[in-house]
């Protein structure tokens, strides 16, 4: 049996980067922290909690994906593996554009 390619688990939680208290997102899953964009790697799968590395997922790029939704590239910082989250509506979008700026600069 397959193991499905999303699980919808929509908690709040507190941000082990930034220290800010995460709300549930309503619509979907929340990913990430609203605030700082960290994320933590405990997915293989979106919702899953099937990877064992708990790293921080530091958010380094954002890309255009499709339908007009972005994605939030992450790089781990204990792994490196890099995994991609799509952006929310409430996302910090200074920090966005911080991102997206510093990735031209460095390009």
């Amino acid at each position: 049996m397959e193991d499905k390619k999303f699980t919808m688990i929509d908690e709040s939680f507190i941000c082990e980067v930034c220290g800010k208290e995460v709300p549930k997102l309503s619509y979907t899953a929340r990913d990430h922290c609203k605030f700082c964009l960290s994320s933590k790697h405990v997915d293989v799968n979106p919702g899953d909690r099937k990877a064992n590395c708990g790293g921080i997922l530091v958010p380094i790029s954002v890309e255009k994906g499709s339908k007009d939704k972005y994605k939030i590239i992450y790089k781990c910082s204990k792994c490196g593996e890099i995994k991609r989250n799509i952006m929310a509506i409430d996302d910090n979008f200074d920090k966005v554009l911080e991102i997206m700026k510093e990735n031209s600069i460095n390009s």
